[in-house]
């Protein structure tokens, strides 16, 4: 298949180029390389197949751009990665939300919907759960309460996918991810922080006074995920990828601390605005529907990722 990637320089989309082109499919890649985090980690990311995909370094806002990759290009698949990311960052800079989270997505589908293109599927978030109490979160909970930005912009790619899919009978299907880490992930999350200031000697920060957890997921088992659910077209669907099994925040930094033989000097935070103290995922319909499973656990993967970390800055 010709499989067009949107985000392949972030941190799911590389991973996800990297097992599509394993398994013999052709990609097209888009990226602004925008700089929210690091710009050279997302080059780092692409050289790893640059040579075998073609890439183009674009912002999917822009309609008139967008659509002449569309010309140029034939897909029988879409795999919408890219998103302005960040929950906390959408605070204080909510247009680029609207613009990259909504106006991209919307552009994704409308292409999608003029080529004729037979499955779309589109990176959601758990966040949309918002302050669900009931644990764990499943599909057919209501998500009527985003308390971020981010959020309420990928709610409102749910709610676009859901109207294309009604009215052009297409097929897309939404993935709500859980809290994902592993190697060549993003800076800005907890466990690139941790694994950072550790290994400078500098303390890490602690929100909530450390009475936090989170359904901490493989970078391998969503890719996963994602590669299951391309395979299963099936109008308007949503999905939970997540490990299934929430993590206490301080057991994850005992995992950091035992990946890097060294003691965590924390300093104790307030809850962000924006954060929930808990997040779990329903795994049951991805199971079912995809054969989906998580399969590694918090102490096999934070090891992972220290060890790419150690390689890859000492390579710099």
């Amino acid at each position: 298949m010709n499989i067009l990637v949107t985000g392949g320089a972030g941190f799911i989309g590389s991973h996800t180029i990297l097992r599509l082109l394993g398994e013999g499919h052709s990609v097209v890649n888009v990226d602004n390389l925008n700089e929210y985090y690091d710009p050279d980690l997302k080059k780092a990311r692409l050289v790893q197949f640059e040579d075998r995909i073609d890439h183009y370094t674009i912002d999917i806002a822009d309609k008139e751009a967008l659509a002449e990759i569309f010309k140029n290009h034939s897909f029988d698949a879409i795999c919408h990665l890219a998103a302005q990311a960040g929950v906390r960052y959408s605070i204080e800079n909510p247009h680029i939300y609207a613009q990259a989270n909504y106006i991209g997505t919307l552009n994704i589908f409308e292409l999608a919907k003029q080529h004729n293109i037979p499955h779309v599927v589109f990176a959601s978030t758990s966040s949309v759960y918002g302050m669900n109490e009931k644990m764990p979160y499943a599909e057919y909970d209501r998500v009527d309460g985003p308390i971020s930005i981010y959020a309420a912009s990928k709610r409102a790619g749910e709610l676009l996918a859901h109207s294309y899919c009604h009215l052009f009978d297409m097929n897309i299907t939404c993935l709500r991810f859980f809290t994902v880490y592993g190697p060549f992930g993003r800076p800005d999350m907890a466990l690139f922080k941790f694994t950072k200031a550790m290994l400078e000697g500098k303390p890490i920060e602690v929100f909530n006074q450390g009475e936090m957890q989170r359904d901490f997921t493989y970078i391998d088992d969503i890719v996963d995920g994602v590669i299951r659910a391309h395979a299963h077209p099936s109008g308007f669907t949503i999905y939970n990828l997540g490990n299934g099994k929430p993590v206490l925040l301080m057991d994850f930094v005992k995992a950091v601390e035992q990946a890097l033989d060294t003691k965590a000097q924390i300093e104790h935070k307030p809850m962000q605005p924006g954060d929930v103290a808990s997040t779990w995922a329903d795994t049951t319909k991805a199971q079912k529907e995809l054969g989906y499973q998580s399969t590694t656990n918090v102490t096999e993967g934070v090891k992972t990722f220290v060890e790419w970390y150690q390689s890859y800055y000492a390579a710099q």
